[in-house]
């Protein structure tokens, strides 16, 4: 299965590590470019260099194939955003976002499943 992973801090880490052991096709999309090269070495991976909300990011990542999208980016705004975009360009796609601030879950439409820590 083709999956965009859109964070790649620890949990975006421990997911493409998890996921890329199962034979799926693990895309990992963040700003730090320094981690995903690291994260690189590490995993059977594609990784991409960008803001994960950014339409053109998600496109370049492959999310038209993708059957999956994890956002665990930092920022709830950015996951939610992210998870909205998909829901209109790549309806295909099974959404599962991490929203710290629970206020947000009323209003995660976009979001198949979503995921709180708190």
């Amino acid at each position: 299965m083709k999956i965009l992973i859109l964070g790649a801090g620890q949990v975006g880490s421990s997911v493409a590590a998890a996921l890329a052991t199962e034979n799926n096709d693990i895309t990992v999309v963040d700003t730090d470019h320094q981690r995903l090269r690291e994260l690189a070495e590490k995993l059977d991976i594609r990784t991409i260099v960008g803001h994960a909300s950014h339409p053109s990011v998600l496109v370049q990542a492959g999310a038209d194939e993708a059957g999956l999208l994890v956002a665990v980016t930092s920022s709830d705004e950015v996951n939610l955003v992210a998870c909205q975009i998909a829901e209109r360009q790549f309806p295909d796609a099974t959404r599962v976002a991490r929203l710290r601030e629970s206020e947000y879950l009323a209003f995660a439409t976009a979001v198949n499943t979503a995921i709180s820590p708190e």
